[in-house]
C-alpha cells in the first residue's frame, strides 16, 4: 500500500501566519497583507489543521503565539525568505545580460579581441558577470557541449552538430618575414609563393595551424611545411625575427605581435587573400539564444575599427 502523502501548507497560509506572528493582531496583519480579516483568520486556521498543532491563542483582547507557534514562526519566516530569494534569482535569470556568462576563447583570438569584448561588456552590460576561459578549439567545444561553457569566440566553420554559429567578421592573413626576406613588405603576393617558403607553424591542436596548412594545400603545396613549431603566436613571430622562416598571421594579430621586434616585415597577398572567419558559437536551442544574437550584433559594431570585414 503506497504511503499516504501528508498535506503541505501553502505559501499564502505561511504568509498569513507570519504576519500574525509579527503584528500579534489579526486586523493589522490583514491590513499588512492587503486581505480581509476573515480570510486571514481562515488561512491561519487552515495552517493549524494542516500541521496538526495550535499556533495562535485567540482571546477577545489580544493574540498570543503558542509554544509551537513561537518555534514554527521562525521556520515560516525562513521559508518565505527563501521563496523570496528564489523569485529574485528567477527575475535575474529572466533579465537579459545579468548573471554569469562563461565565454571560451581560442588563444589566437583572445589577446587581440578581448580588449574590445571586455570594453563592450563593461560599458553596455555592467550587470553581466563575464568569465573568460582561453583554451584550444577542441577543449572549448567539449566545454560547450557538456555545459561547462555558455558561449565561444573562435574560428569557424566548426561543422559540429548541435552548435550554432553567429558569424562576426572575416579577416585576411598576412605574411610575416624577416627584414631581409625577398617578400618582406610586398603587396600582391601570389598564394603560389607559399609552395617554396619555410613556413613556421603553431603546435598541433591550434586551429590556426590547420588553417595555415589548408592555405598551403590550396596554393598547391603537397607536403606539410613543418620544421619548427611554437605554442603561441608571440614565440612564432620571434622565430621569424630570428631568421628561421616566415609565418602567417591574421590581421588582428599583426599590430600586437610585430610590435615586439624591429626585425620584421609584413607582406599582403593578392586578392582574394587567404582569410579566416571568426564567430560566436553556442548550443542550438540555448535558453539565452536571443541574448547571444544581440551580443553578436553589438560586437560586430564594436569591431568595425579593427582591420576586419564585419559580416
Amino acid at each position: 500500500m503506497p504511503p499516504v502523502r501528508k498535506r503541505q501548507p501553502s505559501l499564502s497560509q505561511l504568509r498569513a501566519f507570519a504576519a500574525v506572528a509579527e503584528h500579534l493582531h489579526f486586523r493589522d496583519a490583514a491590513a499588512a497583507l492587503g486581505m480581509s480579516q476573515p480570510a486571514l483568520s481562515g488561512a491561519v486556521s487552515a495552517l493549524e489543521e494542516t500541521l496538526g498543532v495550535t499556533l495562535v491563542e485567540r482571546t477577545t483582547r489580544k493574540v498570543l503565539l503558542s509554544a509551537a507557534g513561537e518555534r514554527l514562526a521562525v521556520r515560516a519566516k525562513a521559508v518565505l525568505a527563501e521563496v523570496g530569494a528564489l523569485m529574485e534569482e528567477a527575475e535575474a535569470v529572466r533579465a537579459p545580460f545579468t548573471g554569469v556568462l562563461r565565454l571560451g576563447v581560442i588563444p589566437t583570438v583572445a589577446p587581440y579581441l578581448l580588449p574590445t569584448v571586455l570594453r563592450l561588456v563593461h560599458d553596455r552590460y555592467p550587470a553581466l558577470d563575464l568569465q573568460v576561459h582561453e583554451e584550444p578549439t577542441s577543449n572549448l567545444l567539449d566545454g560547450l557541449l557538456t555545459g561547462r561553457l555558455d558561449l565561444l569566440l573562435l574560428a569557424v566553420p566548426l561543422g559540429v552538430p548541435g552548435v550554432v554559429e553567429l558569424p562576426l567578421f572575416d579577416e585576411d592573413f598576412v605574411l610575416v618575414t624577416p627584414l631581409d626576406h625577398r617578400l618582406g613588405g610586398r603587396e600582391g603576393i601570389p598564394r603560389e609563393a607559399l609552395r617554396e617558403l619555410n613556413l613556421l607553424l603553431l603546435d598541433e591542436g591550434h586551429c590556426l595551424r590547420d588553417q595555415a596548412l589548408d592555405i598551403c594545400r590550396e596554393a598547391g603545396r603537397a607536403d606539410a611545411p613543418v620544421t619548427t613549431t611554437a605554442a603561441g603566436l608571440s614565440t612564432l613571430v620571434q622565430l621569424v625575427a630570428g631568421g628561421l622562416g616566415v609565418t602567417l598571421l591574421p590581421r588582428t594579430a599583426v599590430k600586437v605581435e610585430t610590435a615586439r621586434s624591429s626585425q620584421l616585415l609584413t607582406g599582403c597577398f593578392a586578392e582574394p587573400a587567404p582569410t579566416r572567419r571568426i564567430a560566436l558559437a553556442t548550443r542550438a536551442g540555448a535558453a539565452r539564444g536571443d541574448e547571444y544574437e544581440e551580443l553578436a550584433a553589438a560586437l560586430r559594431d564594436a569591431l568595425k575599427p579593427l582591420p576586419v570585414r564585419v559580416l
